[in-house]
């Protein structure tokens, strides 16, 4: 009895002093827990809001296990400066570090062997150095966010990132890493996204991308560029979005048939050879790709056409246009092949004649007598395709570093009478060719002798393939056979894991298309606002037929530097605009809507403009790429229009430092904005009305060609002269009477619209000026009180144009009389767009008989086969359209042209205006 509550007090003993160890344990580790936490909180400046009090567990942005270990800190935003101290390892149960976007400095803290870290986020920060063990230890490291870390010193991607097995993202641009990229990415089997642009990364694409589930390669823009061949992209499965682009790649794409989930491909501005290849242009998953700025050979690919597509003009393509090769050019771009597509020849093979001036290649009566590659270096194996050059007298392919044997069908060549490949790789036995061949092999020390088949240029060097020695056959299998079904049981494994992953994804996250309204189909009937959710990891142009084209916002803050100041065009009631530059080099202009802008109004408008440019289009309309939802932003894509809006080179060009636009520049705006207006009112499938036609909506070119811009106010409009009412919409100063009266809408407001901004062409004065009196303020009330009279005309010419010569002063006059009737009291008054494009052609391009139009569909209106003066051409409108029968409001100042019967006027315009009775 007594022995057993002697047991039973030493149990009781020691389950108490476990317990107290346990509770003695879990305080000291939330004491060191909390020291850690302190001495950070006390190293950044300002002090977290929301860190008061002694328990960091409570602490704003900071969450705890159940033992009060530190699991996440999240500090996104917060304008954080100082240095995060080195204790932070300590945190033993930290999972999450989020601390991007903020003006953190000094090294990074060491985060070697916390195992339990799982994401670490220090994105835009001022970060100075990278401590060598840094990743080492990250066994459950996910995620690796480090980029727009510009400050950093230069450091290199360590070997021990092998410890984070688990390893999905690691983004790292412009965080100034340098040096080759190492090749372990065969520790990876679940790294999805690779992000390594803007950095100083040399050397080669390393192998063992091949063996990794790379989705996302962003390797572009590198200081130095990657050098090497590309040939790795072949065996990476998975990928579905690589930028290469401006870097130092040689040869040619490789075969991309296995790659069948490749969307996006952007190798621009880098220096690959060799023909397209129909595994790229048969891709069915590709939706963008851009090659220019290379010396891609052969024929002009041809790709679907939802595929977006960008060739340049720097290429070595034999035609202008998609077509076959002549056949000699074909057979020795086979050539090029074996040799790996060497630039000297991509180089100078140009054009689809190789008998005209091809390095290397002399011909006799049109066919190929003479190739002579003699010390080029080349390095590759002689092609048997030279066997079809049926007239070929001299090979020349000494003092290279050629391999394989001679192709026994050069024996076939009966004109043949010089072989040289002397000092090569040269090996096996030499062929038999007739007598008269003289064959020189000297310098090969392998002649004679059966070797295994050299790899192809570029090829894995472990590629089993390349092994192919008779005499060991067997053991090759050996070898090979237990890690080849090793490998195909784990992937096995692999894919159906994956599989169920990317089946959750797809679940949570999903592209949701637009139709060519600019509407969601598979929204519910009740919801109001446009909603649409991406895959921040997919970076993809989403593009189906008929549809607008979606660019993720991931694309979006890539290409405009995250929105920085810098990249500033413009801001206007819409929110701000910013230049950016897509993968394939076109560059953009961004307008993205605020927040706190987002209403029914901007969505409408939103939608209109998406409706209205997918439907129209035309040289002198800007050209919509694309657009973006993102939360509670809204972003439009268009063409970039280098010299910015008339109204800036109009009235502001003294403040940005550029001269005055001249009259015939003035004049060719005008012609320009008059086309593309006509367009919209009657030669694009649907007739629409812009409603807010103004010198801020016209963008300008380098060469000043004008396109016309924000169509958000955009109404179809109505059938023959009915009116639509609508709501009043537009910039007060160029609204028709009639619309900003009634509320009804027809082309006609559009033309007075125009006729305004050809007045403030004419004199430089803006078509509001609150800064006058009311019954002065307004440009068409004043500028009607001086088109009585050419002096009166010019006294008012803009005074920067100088003093006009006569053509010029008669121009001015015809374009000023122009304005008075485009402005004209009553909408019937006016003239339509054609024949306002009808009256500015002949200013802008004087006619001569036999000239052919290079643009007709920019013309519209009659089709007259010599210019004619204003008086001929109001006659034609005047008597198409008939007289008004509308009330004559604000009758004084609408101007009726009169033709004089007294022969010819005194007025340069060849009328004259008065008042109407």
């Amino acid at each position: 009895m007594l022995k057993q509550k002697h047991r039973q007090f030493l149990h009781f003993l020691a389950i108490t002093t476990a317990f107290f160890l346990l509770h003695l344990h879990h305080h000291h580790v939330f004491a060191d827990d909390a020291a850690v936490m302190a001495k950070l909180a006390k190293a950044l400046n300002p002090t977290p809001p929301g860190w008061s009090g002694s328990n960091p567990c409570k602490w704003s942005g900071v969450n705890c296990d159940s033992g009060g270990q530190i699991t996440s800190i999240s500090l996104v935003s917060k304008s954080l400066s100082g240095e995060l101290p080195s204790e932070l390892s300590q945190l033993s149960a930290l999972k999450s570090l989020n601390l991007q976007r903020n003006q953190l400095s000094g090294p990074l803290p060491p985060l070697s062997n916390m195992g339990s870290l799982e994401q670490i986020y220090l994105d835009n920060n001022n970060f100075s150095s990278v401590p060598s063990d840094f990743l080492s230890g990250l066994t459950s490291l996910q995620t690796f966010s480090i980029s727009e870390n510009g400050n950093l010193s230069p450091w290199i991607i360590p070997q021990n990132l092998t410890d984070s097995t688990s390893l999905v993202s690691f983004i790292a641009s412009k965080a100034n890493i340098m040096g080759p990229i190492p090749d372990i990415f065969g520790s990876f089997p679940s790294l999805q996204n690779l992000r390594l642009s803007y950095n100083n990364i040399t050397g080669s694409l390393p192998w063992s991308f091949g063996k990794s589930g790379i989705q996302n390669l962003w390797l572009n823009n590198q200081e130095s560029g990657f050098t090497g061949r590309i040939d790795v992209l072949g065996s990476m499965t998975e990928l579905t979005q690589a930028w290469l682009h401006v870097n130092q790649f040689t040869g040619p794409i490789p075969d991309l048939s296995q790659s069948t989930a490749l969307s996006d491909l952007q190798i621009r501005d880098n220096q690959l050879t060799g023909v397209i290849p129909d595994s790229l242009t048969s891709l069915k998953s590709l939706n963008n790709v851009s090659l220019q700025n290379n010396k891609f050979q052969g024929p002009v690919p041809v790709f679907p056409s939802n595929v977006q597509v960008s060739l340049g003009s720097t290429n070595s393509f034999c035609n202008a246009s998609p077509g076959p090769c002549d056949p000699q050019v074909t057979i020795l771009l086979q050539v090029a092949e074996n040799l790996g597509y060497p630039m000297a020849l991509a180089e100078s093979w140009k054009g689809n004649n190789p008998c005209q001036s091809w390095k290397y290649i002399s011909c006799g009566s049109g066919s190929v007598t003479v190739i002579n590659f003699s010390k080029q270096n080349f390095v590759g194996t002689i092609s048997p395709a030279i066997a079809n050059f049926t007239s070929l007298k001299f090979l020349i392919l000494s003092d290279n570093k050629l391999t394989g044997p001679i192709p026994s069908s050069l024996t076939s060549l009966k004109n043949l009478q010089v072989l040289d490949v002397t000092n090569n790789n040269i090996s096996g036995k030499v062929p038999k060719f007739a007598e008269n061949v003289q064959v020189k092999t000297s310098g090969n020390p392998f002649i004679g002798v059966d070797l295994p088949t050299a790899s192809p240029p570029g090829s894995s060097p472990n590629d089993p393939s390349s092994v192919k020695s008779s005499g060991k056959k067997t053991w090759v299998f050996a070898v090979i056979a237990v890690p080849v079904a090793a490998v195909i049981i784990g992937f096995i494994v692999y894919k159906c894991v994956y599989k169920r992953y990317v089946k959750k994804q797809k679940e949570d996250h999903k592209w949701i298309k637009y139709n060519e309204n600019g509407e969601n189909p598979e929204k519910n009937n009740n919801d109001t606002a446009i909603k649409i959710s991406s895959d921040s990891s997919s970076n993809d142009f989403q593009v189906s037929e008929g549809n607008s084209i979606y660019i993720p916002i991931e694309v979006l803050r890539e290409v405009t530097n995250n929105f920085s100041t810098d990249n500033i065009l413009g801001e206007g009631g819409f929110g701000i605009v910013y230049k950016g530059k897509l993968p394939d080099g076109t560059e953009i202009a961004v307008k993205r809507m605020e927040s706190s802008t987002v209403s029914n109004k901007g969505l409408n408008e939103f939608k209109a403009e998406i409706e209205v440019l997918t439907k129209v289009r035309h040289r002198n309309l800007v050209a919509l790429h694309g657009f973006c939802v993102n939360g509670n932003e809204r972003l439009l894509v268009y063409e970039y229009m280098p010299q910015g809006t008339l109204g800036d080179r109009l009235f502001y060009w003294k403040d940005n430092g550029i001269s005055p636009l001249s009259w015939t520049q003035r004049l060719s705006i005008a012609l320009d904005v008059a086309r593309g207006v006509e367009y919209l009112h009657s030669l694009a499938q649907q007739s629409f009305i812009h409603r807010d036609l103004k010198p801020s909506n016209i963008l300008l070119g380098n060469d000043m060609s004008a396109k016309v811009s924000d169509f958000g106010l955009v109404k179809s409009a109505p059938d023959g002269k009915h009116s639509l009412v609508t709501r009043l919409a537009g910039t007060f100063g160029y609204l028709a009477p009639e619309y900003a009266v009634t509320g009804r809408v027809t082309t006609k407001v559009d033309v007075f619209a125009f006729g305004v901004i050809l007045m403030e062409l004419i004199t430089g004065l803006k078509a509001l000026d609150e800064t006058l009196p009311d019954d002065n303020c307004h440009l068409v009330i004043r500028f009607r009180k001086v088109i009585n009279d050419p002096e009166n005309i010019r006294s008012s010419i803009d005074p920067w144009l100088g003093e006009p010569d006569q053509e010029t002063f008669k121009s001015i006059c015809k374009t000023a009389e122009l304005a008075g009737y485009c402005t004209a009291r009553e909408p019937s008054q006016r003239p339509d767009m054609g024949h306002v494009v009808s009256i500015l052609s002949p200013l802008v391009v004087q006619w001569t008989p036999g000239a052919a139009h290079n643009d007709e569909e920019s013309f519209g209106g009659d089709d007259y086969s010599q210019p004619m003066n204003l008086s001929e051409a109001v006659q034609r409108w005047k008597e198409s359209e008939g007289n008004s029968t509308a009330s004559d409001l604000f009758s004084e100042y609408s101007p009726t042209y009169t033709s004089t019967s007294k022969g010819p006027s005194n007025s340069s315009t060849g009328g004259e205006w008065l008042p109407r009775p």
